[in-house]
């Protein structure tokens, strides 16, 4: 959803709020101070322009919210009064009240959208009523009024990354935004995502606007050069290749916002290299990993940097940056000890921001014991009740020091291995059939590996 868009829907509920107010409830008629004039003076939740050759643009299609902090030298409510009339013809004078306004705060009224007219600039200034007493008005604020959205959508394209061919990555993107020939145009807001992003209006303390000038969300917004102008964009694009679009719509004073257009261009992968100082590290062991960039992406935009992620395929992560050589080359050292096995997923950052796709590294592990027993030997049916069985554990990764085991789902029991780093156990099974043992090693410095099931059964 627009800006545009969002500041309306926060308008219209505090314009019916207004507008409920004033039809509910009577003017303060107890007044125990002088009033004075209203400060903080917005429309629309922009600030006031006291300039009539720069008034402020506004969408009012469900009416326009104006509001100002009624001033008393008391504490009793009093009522905020409002007029507004167009430049064009001061005669027509509109006043909106709001009555039992508290002193301090903002008290929003609703000027009905069927008393504007699109085009039309409009003066518009407030008082604090107490009583019979009523203060000066305050300078005049001016809007114009602005419904129309801008009729045609923006002029894109891309002088380094055509769109029908794949482009190599590294320099950022330069777009060129044109207003397409409607002079109402002012700027430009932009997203690598369909749905535009929605830019509200903070309310402060005692009800007071904060107004946000979009533009200052470079991200976001871009400034036409004239009325009716160009602007142009260099970005870093969201990922390092693939088929990737910019979408881009007008916005008018109002921030009224034209239909979409978008740019769809390709980038080739710059992924960098991960090497790892032998083919098959073992598990738990620091191995050293060699980053290398992508030669061309090197040429384009040296890389500065890497940000490794490993992952122990149990949902365990950890994310390193490590800084290149001048080169562009780096090297990380790191542990090994899923249970399951490693991933690495590594990108590369150059100097300008760009960030590459992901590389990626990986490797399985078997942590699961080995276990035997010659009288209960695996998916077979020997023994009998009474008939004691010998279980042997043995480990297939080195530092274990102890297995955790379990017959039947029963309570788990930790025996030591010994210095060869296997353990046996005695079971003597009470039930002939089916039976299953569960058995998992630990390691010296505290990881339980992957559990290993032995099914059997006792004649």
């Amino acid at each position: 959803m627009s800006f545009g868009t969002g500041l309306r829907a926060v308008l219209a509920s505090v314009g019916v709020l207004g507008l409920a107010l004033t039809a509910g409830t009577s003017p303060a008629s107890a007044a125990d101070g002088t009033p004075t004039a209203p400060t903080q003076l917005f429309n629309g939740n922009r600030h006031c322009s006291a300039d009539v050759n720069r008034p402020t643009h506004l969408w009012a299609r469900d009416g326009l919210v104006i509001t100002g902090i009624p001033g008393t030298t008391g504490d009793s409510l009093v009522t905020a009064r409002y007029q507004i009339w167009p430049v064009a013809d001061p005669d027509q004078v509109i006043t909106v009240t709001r009555d039992r306004a508290g002193p301090r705060f903002e008290a929003p009224v609703t000027v009905p959208a069927a008393a504007l007219t699109d085009g039309q600039t409009y003066a518009w200034q407030a008082q604090t009523v107490a009583g019979d007493a009523a203060s000066e008005w305050s300078a005049p604020c001016y809007v114009t009024i602005d419904n129309t959205r801008p009729a045609n959508a923006p002029a894109l394209s891309s002088p380094n990354y055509p769109p029908d061919e794949w482009n190599q990555g590294g320099r950022p993107v330069t777009f060129t935004l044109n207003a397409n020939g409607d002079d109402d145009v002012t700027g430009f807001q932009f997203s690598w995502q369909q749905d535009f992003s929605v830019i509200g209006t903070s309310i402060g303390d005692y009800g007071i606007p904060q107004p946000v000038d979009p533009y200052s969300h470079s991200e976001y917004f871009k400034r036409a050069d004239a009325p009716g102008g160009s602007a142009t964009l260099s970005l870093i694009p969201p990922h390092g290749a693939g088929v990737m679009t910019l979408w881009v719509r007008s916005l008018d004073r109002a921030f009224n916002g034209s239909a979409t257009t978008s740019y769809t261009f390709r980038v080739g992968s710059t992924a960098p290299t991960v090497t790892p100082a032998v083919p098959s590290p073992e598990f738990g062991k620091k191995t050293l990993f060699t980053l290398r960039p992508d030669a061309a992406l090197q040429s384009t935009s040296p890389v500065v940097g890497y940000s490794v992620r490993t992952s122990d395929h149990q949902g365990g992560t950890k994310t390193v940056d490590v800084t290149a050589a001048e080169d562009g080359t780096a090297q990380v050292e790191l542990t090994l000890d899923g249970i399951h096995g490693a991933f690495i997923q590594v990108t590369s950052r150059s100097a300008n921001g760009w960030v590459s796709d992901t590389a990626s590294w990986n490797i399985s592990y078997d942590t699961t014991p080995t276990v035997t027993s010659d009288a209960y030997p695996e998916n077979g049916s020997s023994g009998g009740v009474g008939v004691p069985g010998t279980f042997t554990f043995a480990p297939k990764v080195e530092d274990v020091v102890s297995y955790t085991y379990s017959f039947d789902g029963g309570p788990e029991v930790v025996v030591a291995a010994g210095t060869d780093r296997t353990a046996s156990v005695d079971w003597t099974p009470d039930t002939n059939g089916f039976h299953y043992l569960t058995v998992y090693a630990t390691t010296g410095s505290g990881i339980r590996l992957a559990a290993e099931d032995y099914f059997f059964t006792v004649n």
